[in-house]
């Protein structure tokens, strides 16, 4: 048995820093079920906008639980107010879903899994656990987190696309580009790859622009 407060689950700063991911699912060694809580302040994202179709995701059924404060949930469009005790559960994977806080420290548990399926960690999560590492520019944490979750996922155009990121800060270019071309068969990574600024030291060689110019012909 294990028992722990949400509060005492360390946070980790994500998308930009305004969200706290509280890895429940981790913390408690959690291997049945995807489970993690969400915090943001007032007009922060508690749920990021997304669907469970992309790269990153799970492909998950979601159960999302407003545990404090009061959240605006925005489903497909259509919004709706969501204080304490509000459970919204979402079977379609392809619903486009976001909460915004309407109180300071507004927390939301998200549950998932994909219906009929062993359960399996979803890629996002490799990344987000990296995130104190890539803060810390310890970066043979990141690339381990990284590798990870291409074991589980292997292929994967988002978790390539990160390990292509961390090899380039590592000076690792020849690995760097390499995942770079694979991950960009993704057209979204090739859009990352042009602006971000992780991937400067790659730019000036032609594998870079290969990479970026894949299905564009």
């Amino acid at each position: 048995m294990k028992v722990v407060g949400l509060d005492e689950i360390e946070p980790i700063a994500v998308v930009g820093g305004a969200l706290k991911w509280r890895p429940v699912r981790r913390t408690l060694g959690i291997e049945a079920f995807g489970i993690n809580a969400y915090t943001a302040d007032t007009g922060g994202l508690v749920v990021e906008e997304h669907d469970e179709t992309g790269a990153g995701a799970g492909h998950h059924e979601e159960l999302y639980i407003v545990v404090t404060g009061r959240a605006t949930f925005t489903v497909d469009g259509e919004s709706f107010d969501a204080p304490v005790g509000t459970c919204v559960f979402l079977d379609d994977p392809t619903e486009r879903r976001a909460a915004r806080a309407e109180e300071d420290g507004t927390t939301v548990l998200a549950i998932g899994g994909v219906r009929g399926q062993a359960f399996q960690i979803s890629p996002w999560e490799f990344a987000f656990a990296s995130a104190p590492a890539w803060e810390g520019r310890r970066y043979d944490e990141v690339k381990a987190l990284l590798l990870e979750g291409l074991e589980l996922h292997p292929g994967n155009t988002s978790l390539l696309y990160e390990l292509a990121c961390i090899e380039a800060l590592m000076g690792d270019r020849d690995a760097a580009l390499e995942h770079l071309a694979q991950s960009t068969a993704n057209p979204r990574m090739r859009e990352y790859a042009r602006t971000d600024t992780d991937l400067d030291s790659l730019r000036d060689d032609p594998r870079f622009s290969a990479a970026l110019d894949q299905g564009t012909a």
